[in-house]
């Protein structure tokens, strides 16, 4: 079926037919006594049917080619080459080859316009979200810059007050400006990761320290979840395994419940040991798990905002693991605390 729908079958059944029509004319001839040598008949005919076949294969390739070239030229955004769409279209069925051609420029198209969709409503979702978060600093900025040139700098009472008021919500804009330079760098892989040995524990205990205050405010009780007498080693990037703890431990303390705990543990799988932040906080609802490595995305958000939280950090958290070529999940609850888990190599 293939080759009679191929160009040379297409030629090879016309010249069939030629040779069918010469034969039945010689035979109309022969009847009536005009030819009657055999070999100069079937001479005659096999000349005919190699010329009738050459002529019309070459026309017929030559239609479907100047016909074909466009439309290859359209799927693939190039022109292909004569010998190369002869090849094609001579060899096989030019149907379905034109058929299989247009099924997967209508899937790559289908692929890249649900893409382009994603990545604007992406881009508008991010745009708005920014958008939101400096807003909000911006405005309590000009209020209290407003306040005091209508006079509130005269009063002793007010102006030291409201310029610690701007300066918290300078620092806060600049803290959302410091981690959206973080991702961008993370994401475009401008920085590389400066990886060494060193022990992990001993870092833990340098996070816990930074945040003891935080965590006295908050009333919760930062501890791991055993005694480690010896060092638990990894291969990583220090500093930016800093900012991972930073991030899980702030938000374990700032989530968490009056006179409750953050435990930070740690596993030993063989290849590689595995970090667990873990609380018994308010939990995260099954319905927001599967974003909360989203930019600005939050679960709570009116608390996150008054808590100072920008959004960010556990995106931060994310980028930085993956940079690591190492995994990060979550395992959370309502009301029974949440657990991060990620991975990191050990030394060679």
């Amino acid at each position: 079926m293939a080759l009679r729908k191929s160009p040379r079958g297409q030629a090879l059944l016309i010249s069939a037919i030629v040779v069918l029509i010469y034969a039945i004319g010689i035979a109309a001839l022969d009847l009536a006594g005009r030819m009657s040598n055999l070999y100069w008949q079937a001479g005659l005919g096999l000349f005919l049917f190699v010329i009738s076949y050459f002529i019309i294969h070459q026309v017929f390739l030559r239609y479907v080619e100047n016909r074909l070239n466009p439309v290859f030229k359209t799927i693939q955004n190039v022109a292909m080459s004569q010998k190369k769409i002869r090849e094609r279209i001579d060899s096989n069925d030019f149907s379905e080859v034109l058929d299989e051609e247009v099924k997967t420029w209508a899937t790559t198209q289908t692929a890249e316009l649900r893409q382009l969709r994603e990545m604007e409503k992406y881009r508008k979702d991010f745009l708005g979200n920014v958008s939101h978060e400096l807003k909000t600093p911006i405005f309590n900025i000009q209020g209290y810059i407003l306040t005091l040139l209508e006079g509130g700098i005269d009063d002793p009472k007010v102006n030291k007050l409201y310029l610690k008021r701007a300066e918290k919500s300078i620092n806060r804009m600049i803290s959302i400006v410091d981690d959206l330079v973080s991702i961008s760098r993370l994401e475009s892989g401008e920085f590389k990761l400066k990886l060494e040995e060193f022990n992990i524990v001993k870092l833990v205990e340098e996070v816990f320290e930074h945040h003891e205050m935080l965590a006295k405010q908050f009333r919760v009780k930062l501890e791991f979840d055993s005694g480690y007498s010896r060092p638990i080693k990894v291969h990583a990037d220090r500093r930016r395994l800093t900012e991972v703890l930073n991030n899980l431990i702030v938000n374990s303390i700032k989530y968490g419940k009056a006179n409750g705990k953050t435990k930070v543990g740690f596993i030993d799988t063989g290849e590689r040991i595995l970090v667990d932040v873990s609380d018994n906080g308010i939990g995260i609802d099954a319905t927001d798990l599967p974003r909360i490595f989203e930019r600005f995305y939050r679960v709570d958000k009116s608390r996150s905002r008054d808590s100072g939280g920008t959004g960010l950090g556990l995106a931060i958290v994310k980028h930085v693991i993956q940079a690591h070529n190492q995994t990060v999940n979550v395992r959370s609850a309502l009301g029974r605390g949440t657990s991060f888990v990620f991975s990191l190599d050990k030394p060679k």
